[in-house]
């Protein structure tokens, strides 16, 4: 098959810092979009994958799975984009397109392993997938997402992995007008919950550990905002709750959380913290409660998602970087010290 050499950048081990190397895209197939990534937005998921938190890690890593750039050019069977469309592509970029879970369009769950847009094995051109942290990709049509021209497009790049991560379990859980919904943590994933919560019509509360950030998240435009650390406020919500969204991405306790459900609802971790978390059987058990977990989206899904942040004026707060100064991003997401979500401006590279 031919390839193409792409500039991009990558790390070599989990203790190498990301630098400029080259890798090899495949050249357009007749299904596929190729594009030129504008922008690309750095994910929490992206520093586990370069730490090998998760194991499994291959090298050298090119992260990025929210790109959103411009097509250059379209196989010969493609019928819905043309050079010069506004794209994106998230975490999805082939799955086996015959299993129920991809019948029903929900591919994140594909039975035989979905294909993930940086760090699994590529079923095309062999080796690994390299992500957005590079100046093209290459993506089969059926993975490529229309982007709508959202007035600060940077802006607009986390929705392809930070928003469908929340859209879909609160559309799933049923957030809406009548519906009180917690939001555990703000951060890339817990500020776009916020916001399309309260499109959704839902009241919104935010619990955080950070008091700089309980009046941001009014700003954000949730309801309430309480200090997780006030054990008298957090008690004025026990039982008040129909489900929580727990955005964390570190090792905490949900249970005080689960505490604050009404009965049958439920806890939905959307964060991925690399140690276990721990339940206690009394705090499920009492009130019929569960503790659950939903992973990203299906395509469709994100499409929709993608229309429904436009058409509610819904985008990340983003610092938009240079490529040069990912290093130093990934430092700062360690330590939280982000508002919201670091998007780099691919211009540079």
């Amino acid at each position: 098959m031919d390839i193409r050499q792409v500039k991009a950048y990558g790390a070599a081990s989990a203790s190498a810092p990301l630098e400029e190397i080259t890798i090899n895209r495949r050249a357009v197939q007749p299904h596929d979009v190729e594009f030129e990534i504008l922008y690309c937005g750095i994910c929490h998921s992206d520093l586990h994958q370069v730490k090998d938190d998760f194991g499994g890690t291959m090298w050298p890593i090119v992260p990025g799975h929210e790109l959103l750039g411009r097509v250059t050019m379209v196989g010969n069977h493609v019928k819905d984009f043309k050079p010069g469309d506004l794209v994106g592509v998230g975490c999805i970029v082939d799955s086996c397109g015959h299993c129920e879970y991809c019948d029903e369009g929900i591919e994140q769950f594909c039975e035989e392993g979905v294909t993930f847009s940086f760090n699994s094995v590529d079923q095309v051109l062999g080796g690994h997938t390299y992500g957005g942290f590079s100046k093209t990709y290459v993506c089969d049509e059926k993975y490529v997402l229309r982007m709508p021209a959202f007035e600060d497009l940077a802006a607009a790049a986390p929705l392809l992995c930070a928003g469908i991560t929340v859209y879909s379990p609160l559309k799933h859980w049923g957030a809406g007008p009548g519906k009180k919904v917690g939001i555990l943590g703000i951060g890339g994933l817990g500020h776009l919950a916020i916001k399309i919560a309260k499109a959704m019509g839902a009241e919104v509360t935010v619990f955080t550990t950070s008091p700089a950030k309980v009046d941001d998240a009014k700003r954000l435009g949730a309801d309430h905002a309480v200090l997780s650390s006030d054990e008298e406020q957090i008690a004025t919500y026990n039982r008040q709750l129909h489900f929580i969204i727990d955005t964390v991405s570190a090792k905490h306790d949900v249970n005080m959380y689960l505490n604050l459900l009404r009965h049958d609802g439920t806890v939905v971790l959307v964060g991925l913290p690399p140690q276990p978390l721990e339940i206690g059987a009394f705090n499920v058990v009492m009130g019929r409660r569960s503790f659950a977990g939903s992973n990203i989206g299906g395509i469709a899904e994100t499409q929709e998602m993608l229309d429904f942040c436009f058409q509610h004026g819904i985008t990340a707060d983003s610092e938009i970087i240079p490529i040069q100064d990912v290093n130093d991003a990934f430092e700062l997401l360690e330590k939280g010290d982000v508002k919201y979500r670091f998007v780099i401006d691919m211009s540079s590279l």
